[in-house]
C-alpha cells in the first residue's frame, strides 16, 4: 500500500513542475494564426458556438451556481439532514488509498469549480491578472485530477455497476424526500453515488481531453486533425462545446455531492478521512450492504 501512495505523490510532484514548466516549452513552438479564428470549418461549427458562447452557457451556469443551492437550502430547512448514532459500532468501508484518492480529487474540484466559474465570467471580475491566475489554477487542479481520476475509476468499478436496488433507490430518491428513518435499498454504493461517480471519472475524463485541446489548440498538431478528419477551429470549438454542456452536468452533481456529504447526512463526510461508517447510518442507507456484512459476519 506505502508503495502505491509514494508513487501516487510522485506524480502529482512531476506534474506540478511539469504543469509549471509547460507554458515556457509550449509558448516557444507556438504557431500563429493556426485557428483562423475568422474562418469556417468543416462542421460549419461556428455560429452554433457563437450562439451557445454568447447566450446560453453563461446563463445556464449561473442558473446552475444559484439554483441547485436553493433547492437544497429548501430541502434543508423543510425537511432536515438525516442523523445517525455516532456512539455506536462503526464500519469500516474505505481504505487509505481510497482515501488519498478521493481527497486529492475532492480538492482538485472544489479548486476546478469556483476557477471555472471565474473564467466563464471573466469579464464580470474585471478580467486581467485575477482571471488569469484562476485560469493557472484550473490548469493545475486539472493535472492533479488526472492523477487520480483513473485508479479512482478502477478501485471503485465493481462497486458502481447497476443492480436492481438502484432502481428501487431511484423510486424513493433514497429516503431523503422523507424525514422518517427506514431501510432504504442500496449496496456500499447508491444509485445517486454511482451517477456522481460515472460523471466524475467518465466525465472527468472528458474533461481534460476537451481542456487538454482548447489549451493546446492554437500549436500546429497535424496527427489531431488527420485522426478526427475534423479541422483545427471546428476540433477547437467542438471541444469547447462539450467542455461546457458536460461541466454543467458535473459540477450540478459536485453540489449534490457536497450536500449529501455535508449537510444531508451528519457527519458522513468523516467516513472518507477516518475509512468508518456508523452502524446505523449504514444499515438505514445502505441496507443491502449492511445484510451482506452481517451475513459475512461482519458486524
Amino acid at each position: 500500500m506505502k508503495k502505491y501512495i509514494l508513487l501516487l505523490l510522485g506524480s502529482f510532484l512531476l506534474a506540478s513542475v511539469a504543469y509549471a514548466a509547460d507554458s515556457q516549452i509550449w509558448g516557444e513552438m507556438r504557431v500563429e494564426n493556426i485557428l483562423a479564428y475568422g474562418k469556417e470549418g468543416s462542421l460549419k461549427l461556428g455560429s452554433l458556438f457563437t450562439m451557445l458562447q454568447s447566450n446560453y452557457f453563461a446563463k445556464i451556469f449561473l442558473a446552475i451556481l444559484v439554483g441547485v443551492p436553493s433547492v437544497f437550502l429548501l430541502h434543508y430547512l423543510v425537511i432536515g439532514p438525516k442523523v445517525f448514532s455516532h456512539d455506536g459500532k462503526k464500519i469500516y468501508a474505505f481504505n487509505i488509498f481510497h482515501r488519498i484518492v478521493h481527497q486529492i480529487a475532492a480538492i482538485s474540484f472544489i479548486v476546478l469549480v469556483p476557477t471555472g466559474f471565474i473564467m466563464t465570467f471573466g469579464s464580470t471580475f474585471g478580467g486581467g491578472e485575477f482571471v488569469r491566475m484562476m485560469k493557472d489554477l484550473h490548469g493545475l487542479a486539472t493535472v492533479t485530477f488526472a492523477i487520480v481520476v483513473i485508479p479512482m475509476f478502477l478501485m471503485w468499478l465493481k462497486n458502481m455497476l447497476p443492480t436492481f436496488d438502484d432502481i428501487k433507490w431511484m423510486m424513493i430518491v433514497g429516503g431523503y424526500l422523507s424525514k422518517v428513518k427506514r431501510p432504504v435499498p442500496a449496496g456500499k454504493f447508491n444509485a445517486g453515488q454511482k451517477a456522481w461517480y460515472w460523471f466524475a471519472t467518465l466525465g472527468g475524463m472528458v474533461m481534460i481531453l476537451t481542456g487538454a485541446i482548447m489549451y493546446f489548440m492554437d500549436f500546429n498538431i497535424p496527427m489531431i486533425n488527420e485522426v478526427t478528419g475534423l479541422s483545427q477551429i471546428d476540433l477547437l470549438r467542438a471541444s469547447a462545446i462539450l467542455h461546457a454542456v458536460v461541466g454543467f452536468v458535473i459540477v450540478a452533481l459536485f453540489f449534490t455531492h457536497i450536500y449529501m456529504a455535508v449537510f444531508a447526512i451528519k457527519g458522513a463526510i468523516h467516513s472518507i478521512i477516518t475509512g468508518y461508517k456508523e452502524e446505523e447510518e449504514v444499515k438505514i442507507l445502505h441496507s443491502s450492504w449492511y445484510k451482506k456484512l452481517k451475513k459475512e459476519g461482519k458486524v
